[in-house]
């Protein structure tokens, strides 16, 4: 609700959501294309899309901060033993607007059960799992900053989200692709997914009046 109230955004703008416990700051540069996943366990996904402004204008140079869990639901305050960062990337759009990414598949985890929040939500009896996501964080010079999830659409627990941020435009499509080229030109030697979301910023000036 607090998010809600705080990011009445336009409609077309994409809708923000909660920033989430596992965001880690200084997330490593990628280039356009390059896997954050690697390493990691889960089936290859990558996302690919636009960058653009409410009045359709592409955005040259925006930043796409992204996180995410991976194919075992864990996140990287989670995973002992690693070395440097887990399942995250700072990527830039080019000329046109558009990125690419290279990940994993995220599939849905139960949020943590033990201590308060545990019991509320216990004796509440609502669900203690979340749906499979990636979350982003965008921003570009004239823009206002948006912190918002990707949502895998038909997840057993879209309907019953633990926090509360499904929103409609933020529900995607996982295309099945099989083996071959991929969207970042690289080939994939076994079956892969494709996300494709184009997110709509909004100006500043009017985010700010």
């Amino acid at each position: 609700l607090v998010d809600a109230i705080n990011n009445r955004l336009p409609t077309g703008a994409t809708p923000t959501t909660i920033e989430g416990p596992f965001y880690v700051t200084d997330a490593p540069e990628m280039r356009d294309g390059a896997s954050m996943a690697e390493g990691a366990p889960g089936i290859v996904c990558f996302m690919v899309g636009m960058v653009r402004g409410t009045g359709g204008e592409p955005i040259a140079g925006a930043s796409l901060d992204i996180w995410q869990t991976d194919g075992e639901g864990l996140y990287e305050a989670q995973r002992d033993g690693i070395d440097g960062p887990w399942m995250r990337g700072l990527y830039r759009t080019g000329p046109d607007g558009r990125y690419a990414v290279r990940t994993v598949v995220p599939i849905g985890y139960t949020i943590p059960m033990d201590g308060t929040v545990g019991e509320v939500v216990g004796r509440a009896k609502i669900s203690h799992m979340r749906p499979a996501h990636i979350h982003f964080r965008l921003d570009a010079p004239g823009y206002r900053e948006v912190v918002t999830h990707l949502f895998r659409s038909g997840d057993r627990y879209i309907d019953t989200d633990a926090v509360f941020a499904v929103k409609e435009p933020l529900i995607v499509e996982f295309e099945a692709h099989a083996p071959g080229k991929a969207p970042n030109g690289e080939t994939v030697a076994a079956p892969y997914y494709v996300v494709r979301y184009d997110v709509v910023l909004q100006p500043m000036a009017p985010a700010t009046a």
